[in-house]
């Protein structure tokens, strides 16, 4: 945009008078918020947004699946089974659309949390004119917009947590002496907003890291002592927060995937393609139920796999292959382990293809030319060569530990092998994953970094917990997105990625 301004400030005399009717028809014309009040513009534009955000999704999805069921049925010529089929598509369809109209789900919570911040910023400012005269404009007015938003973010939340959820309520039977009957206690449990906590508390995190950061950049400048190993630490912060994470989380879908939520553990388990006794056999070494040497009854676990695979049944049998061949992990690509890990780039990157893709040329619509095109060829390649490699380079990980590296440092002995199939080859394999990120453009890192990081937060907490503890998970929401809020209002540049855009937007008067 700067360029653009600079250009037309240069521009011949000629072109202002068009220019000027142009700004002029732009000016009548409008945004569509315009007749809106100013004060409630943000809340009216943050309740769409939230309604749009929580309803698309789920009509995409329904329209995507309505065109093979009513294929299914067509093929079995029931017409009566095709009308009810109909009917069921436009029941469906209604749901979604009066499900998000529902006042303790997310398009309120947006508008109150929005509109709350705001609407509360001023009867704050005076409050605190009141109380203190000593705090100067700047403080009174950053202070009241992160008690404003810090309240709003309070009771909003609460506001989404009023509402009961199957998977948070336990009914459990209580024996009462008088009458002797049997009765159900219904207890709640807290933790239904945890992933949404985390999201706030991981950017709120990242706006405070990034402005001290900054402010270190700047002062280390002036005097001309900012080094190569800085400027290395900022260009590797994204990636490395986004390797820990998901490293973590890959971690956590092998051994603990209870940790997860289940769609996310559905998602990986597509895109990893592992058969899923080769992960219970991993998750047996772990716990000790697998022992190399000693026959533990655990043979019949990976004697099946090789039975599918044509492979000895030997190799499964952990008393008598100590460990069990690398081709095992490979799954019928053959024992390089260096061509397994071509084959899986391969195999995914043609996955997220199908993926990415259509979705690039989608976009690419938007301004339909083969400049377009080329970039929406060049993302989606980028993209899935990005999954291809983290995928490849988990696998490749797991060979290295087991294979290639690991037995020269650690040992071959059965007690060695049992020691890096219990958890080293799995460590290595999630340590090297991620930083396929270095694939993506930085502005795609950033953005990833900041979205698995909460995800790889939840890993470490339970996902229910006590209801009576729930009021300190609002706490640190309602403290997370203060700042955030207070920040974007500031400065809009320091809360990076797509949500800084999104919440100026939102925001502006």
């Amino acid at each position: 945009m700067s360029a653009a301004t600079a250009a037309a400030s240069t521009a011949a005399p000629v072109f202002a008078s068009s220019k000027s009717s142009g700004a002029l028809q732009l000016r009548a014309r409008g945004r569509w918020d315009d007749k809106i009040p100013p004060a409630l513009r943000p809340l009216v534009r943050a309740y769409l947004l939230g309604y749009a955000s929580a309803v698309a999704p789920r009509v995409l999805t329904l329209l995507l699946q309505h065109p093979t069921r009513w294929k299914h049925a067509k093929k079995l010529q029931q017409r009566q089974k095709t009308q009810q089929n109909d009917d069921s598509f436009l029941d469906s369809l209604g749901r979604i659309l009066r499900g998000g109209l529902d006042p303790r789900r997310f398009p309120t919570f947006c508008a109150a949390l929005v509109g709350g911040s705001t609407l509360l910023e001023n009867p704050i400012r005076i409050a605190l004119d009141k109380l203190s005269t000593s705090l100067s404009d700047v403080a009174r007015k950053r202070l009241s917009r992160w008690f404003a938003s810090f309240l709003a973010a309070w009771l909003s939340l609460q506001l989404l947590q009023s509402k009961q959820s199957p998977g948070f309520t336990e009914k459990a039977p209580v024996q009462t002496d008088s009458p002797p009957v049997v009765a159900y206690q219904t207890t709640r449990y807290a933790g239904r907003t945890l992933d949404l906590t985390l999201f706030a508390l991981a950017r709120a995190l990242d706006v405070v890291a990034g402005e001290l950061w900054a402010r270190r950049k700047a002062r280390r400048r002036a005097v001309g002592r900012w080094t190569a190993l800085e400027s290395s630490i900022s260009q590797l912060a994204d990636p490395a927060i986004f390797t820990v994470s998901s490293g973590l989380v890959m971690w956590t879908w092998i051994y603990l995937p209870s940790r997860l939520p289940r769609s996310y553990n559905k998602w990986i388990g597509s895109a990893a393609a592992v058969d899923p006794r080769l992960i219970e056999a991993l998750q047996r070494c772990r716990t000790g139920e697998l022992v190399y040497g000693q026959g533990t009854g655990q043979g019949p676990l990976l004697g099946a796999m090789c039975d599918d695979y044509h492979w000895p049944r030997a190799w499964g049998d952990p008393a008598v292959s100590v460990p069990f061949p690398c081709e095992v992990v490979h799954m019928g690509t053959g024992p390089s382990c260096e061509y397994h890990a071509f084959s899986r780039f391969m195999r995914s990157f043609r996955w997220a293809m199908a993926t990415y893709l259509p979705l690039s040329l989608l976009l690419a619509l938007r301004k339909p030319n083969l400049q377009a095109l080329r970039g929406a060829l060049v993302s989606a390649s980028r993209s899935s060569a990005f999954l291809g490699a983290f995928i490849a380079l988990f696998y490749y990980g797991v060979c290295l530990a087991r294979t290639r590296v690991g037995p020269h440092i650690v040992g071959t002995d059965a007690k060695a092998r049992q020691c890096i199939d219990g958890g080293i080859c799995v460590g290595t394999g999630c340590a090297l994953c991620g930083w396929s990120i270095l694939i993506e453009v930085a502005g795609r890192r950033k953005d990833m970094a900041l979205f698995v990081a909460p995800r790889a937060m939840a890993t470490l907490l339970p996902r229910r917990y006590g209801w009576d503890k729930q009021w300190r998970e609002t706490a640190v929401f309602a403290a997370s997105t203060a700042v955030v809020f207070t920040c974007v209002l500031e400065n809009k540049e320091r809360v990076r990625g797509v949500l800084g855009k999104v919440l100026g937007s939102v925001l502006r008067a």
